[in-house]
């Protein structure tokens, strides 16, 4: 067994080293269990301390004899060090509790995971997330529903969180992707362990443009047990999660229960009623689910600091400047983003096509494709939609435009 490190680390990144190593050793060490680490960190304070805790004072604050032998034997640092070492050469970052990169939302979950491995890029741990769950076995429609709404949510600025599953996954990560967006993969194995094998390529671009995590060590196989134990995570770093088909007992209708559980938001997008992987979602409805047709769908339902959050995102991607940022109000409360601050000035594309609306009277898309200069049907409907996005327009049915906004 390899001896535990002394508490007198000589340098700053070997204290680092140290600390990521009792962090590890926790995770790994036999029967203590994700909530029961959890509790000593937050009777201990940190690792180093829960190692240096005799067997008597581990059992009574409620360990068993048999693990609170197994902390203080030290039996994990063997372990422990191999998984850090495992990490260190697949470029994989260690994130415990502690560290300011956690996920905030992950953090209150009652059984949140003492450490996570990560890889790719982790400063998306700290941006608004949405799950996006749903059958392995999607019909064209559930596919063609994923792929829309998550590129749509991804551009209101919202990260795309899922499981890389075959399926409704897949296509949520793919069109993130496509649409240079942010998504998350969250594994049901070692972050080194590719499930399903035909996504490899796909694994190897989340990790470099998106980000993988998980909860299990190293070279953990992808075992079936680990997949309930994984969507916990989907929803805990998530404000909600969308399920796209599925039928009642299938693991998204498993994830939007843990979602409610946590007391996050439950989206759910319907199906056709004679098709079973239309009976999760549509039940999920009836238990009082938002339905979603739309990504203003879900927008609306969000908390109103999340909101303007993801408002200010989509203006900075317009390269927009308020003009009396002094007066923005506090929290945006209209459903499709609306304000009533003044005209921020933008690209010089998008003035064109505000200098067409107008506030009182519907513009329709041919009206305007005729009166912008120098810009195809398409590139006038990507322009709408960011507008639509900051809250600068608002689309009514018949494809026609009003300006929020008066100048």
């Amino acid at each position: 067994m390899t001896a535990k490190p002394s508490g007198n680390p000589q340098s700053p990144s070997a204290a680092t080293d140290e600390n990521l190593l009792h962090w590890l050793a926790l995770r790994l060490t036999p029967g203590l269990g994700n909530r029961k680490a959890v509790q000593l960190i937050g009777v201990y304070r940190t690792p180093q301390a829960v190692f240096r805790a005799s067997k008597s004072e581990l059992q009574s604050i409620g360990i068993s004899a048999a693990v609170a032998q197994s902390v203080t034997s030290g039996c994990a640092f063997e372990d422990a060090a191999d998984q850090q070492q495992k990490a260190a050469h697949a470029g994989v970052r260690i994130i415990p509790l502690s560290d300011p990169a956690y996920p905030p939302l992950l953090k209150a979950v009652f059984d949140a995971p003492p450490i996570l491995f990560a890889l790719g890029r982790v400063e998306l741990l700290s941006s608004v997330m949405l799950g996006v769950v749903g059958t392995r076995r999607p019909s064209a429609y559930g596919t063609q529903a994923a792929t829309r709404l998550s590129r749509e949510l991804s551009e209101a600025g919202m990260t795309i969180a899922s499981g890389m599953a075959r399926g409704i996954d897949t296509a949520a990560h793919k069109a993130v992707l496509e649409g240079n967006g942010d998504t998350v993969a969250v594994f049901g194995s070692g972050i080194d362990q590719i499930y399903p094998a035909e996504n490899r390529k796909l694994a190897e671009q989340l990790a470099k443009d998106g980000l993988i995590i998980s909860e299990f060590p190293m070279e953990a196989p992808p075992y079936p047990q680990n997949f309930p134990i994984r969507n916990r995570i989907i929803s805990g770093i998530s404000v909600g999660i969308m399920v796209v088909e599925g039928s009642e007992y299938s693991g998204s209708a498993i994830t939007a229960k843990l979602a409610s559980e946590q007391g996050r938001e439950v989206f759910a997008v319907p199906g056709n009623i004679t098709s079973k992987m239309s009976w999760g979602p549509n039940l999920l409805i009836k238990q009082g689910a938002k339905l979603v047709q739309e990504w203003n769908d879900v927008a609306a339902e969000l908390e109103p600091a999340v909101r303007r959050r993801l408002v200010d995102q989509c203006r900075n991607r317009l390269k927009l400047q308020e003009e009396n940022s002094a007066d923005q109000p506090a929290e945006t409360n209209s459903a499709d983003f609306a304000s009533t601050s003044p005209v921020p000035t933008m690209a010089r594309a998008a003035q064109a096509v505000l200098r067409s609306l107008r506030p009182d009277a519907p513009t329709g898309l041919d009206t305007l494709v005729e009166s912008v200069e120098g810009c195809s049907t398409s590139e006038i409907i990507a322009i709408l939609f960011d507008l639509e996005l900051a809250g600068l327009v608002r689309q009514l049915p018949g494809k026609s435009y009003i300006r929020v906004w008066s100048s």
